[in-house]
């Protein structure tokens, strides 16, 4: 089955923000936290991911065009992985967010090291 309510892998700035949040909050309250404790803007486009004290529920949040996006995934038995920092928020990729989505720990998954050369010999 076809994931289409998925965040685009080709996402640059994706910020996940570390401490649980009251799941009331709808866009209006969640773009205040962007703005106000992150000092970011929310309207530019960036993606942004909460979760509750249970961890088995997260919001995700972008501003498109003309409104807001708001994502929801509410797991049924399991919880997130939610990596521990002691960052107020965390960047990640687009990948980064479907695999912490598909319930993937992104903390300890690693790909192999970037090598540059400067000559072949």
């Amino acid at each position: 089955m076809s994931k289409v309510m998925r965040p685009g892998v080709e996402l640059t700035q994706v910020f996940l923000y570390q401490q649980p949040i009251d799941f009331r909050k709808a866009h209006l309250g969640l773009s205040a936290i962007i703005e106000c404790e992150l000092g970011h803007d929310p309207f530019a486009g960036h993606l942004y991911a909460f979760t509750n004290k249970r961890r088995n529920k997260i919001k995700c949040l972008f501003w498109e065009d003309n409104g807001f996006v708001l994502y929801y995934k509410s797991l049924s038995e399991e919880k997130f992985k939610w990596p521990k920092r002691d960052d107020k928020v965390i960047t990640l990729t687009g990948q980064q967010i479907n695999w912490l989505l598909d319930g993937y720990d992104i903390s300890a998954m690693k790909g192999h090291k970037k090598l540059h050369y400067e000559a072949v010999f």
